[in-house]
């Protein structure tokens, strides 16, 4: 795993506004912030979320999407003016130096005064398809493992573009945010792997869907999340 102590490169916030289809609402275009910005058990100061019942809350209060992915998607997408600057996937937080395979569930970091912990991957859902204008942009957001990851915020405090994330403790060395999506967005059912991920801190949607999985012996069907009701 990478050692390297990232550094903010930006600090990204949105206002929930109406989205492409009907009825729905989206805080995803998320534009750079400057100066320190509170940080609470809901997130950063002045960010929304369009449909509270799958986004933001306290066990993703922050979303960290890597600047690392960024000429990955560029070499596959082509040029986009999305990719011209963070915020494409509706990130908080955009670095250089860690990915998903650096990090791990439950790890605590330390970024300006707030204290934060690794709660769960993201699972990439139809709005990705809609803001890139791209068909299937979530599911290859989801197969490519480049998803980013959400914080719960221990301590609240404060935070601003240039702080640095310090990982002050790490518990499940074992069980980086790559390899626990991965688990979870594998088609195949391995009930050894799964009874490992339900023995770790899970949030309550992740526990939910793996019990299932276990109880009723079939991966449950993806395409509402990453389809969405069709446009009209």
């Amino acid at each position: 795993m990478n050692p390297a102590k990232p550094i903010l490169d930006s600090l990204l916030t949105g206002v929930a506004v109406p989205f492409t289809r009907p009825g729905s609402r989206s805080g995803i275009d998320k534009q750079p912030r400057q100066g320190r910005l509170k940080v609470t058990s809901l997130g950063i100061e002045g960010d929304e979320q369009g449909d509270l019942r799958v986004h933001g809350g306290v066990e993703k209060a922050i979303h960290h999407y890597p600047r690392d992915h960024y000429p990955d998607w560029l070499a596959e997408l082509g040029e986009h003016a999305l990719l011209k600057q963070p915020g494409a996937f509706g990130e908080n937080f955009s670095s250089v130096g860690w990915r998903e395979a650096d990090v791990c569930l439950g790890d605590r970091i330390r970024v300006g005064t707030a204290l934060l912990e690794i709660s769960q991957g993201r699972m990439p859902c139809w709005k990705l398809n809609d803001r890139f204008d791209v068909a299937q942009m979530a599911l290859r957001v989801q197969q490519s493992g480049r998803t980013g990851w959400y914080y719960r915020v221990l301590e609240e405090g404060e935070v601003e573009a240039g702080d640095e994330l310090h990982l002050v403790e790490r518990p499940y060395a074992d069980w980086s945010v790559a390899r626990l999506s991965a688990v979870l967005f594998d088609k195949r059912l391995e009930t050894e792997l799964l009874s490992q991920c339900l023995a770790l801190p899970l949030v309550p949607s992740w526990r939910k869907t793996l019990q299932r999985r276990l109880e009723q012996r079939q991966v449950e069907d993806w395409g509402s999340r990453l389809e969405g009701q069709p446009r009209v």
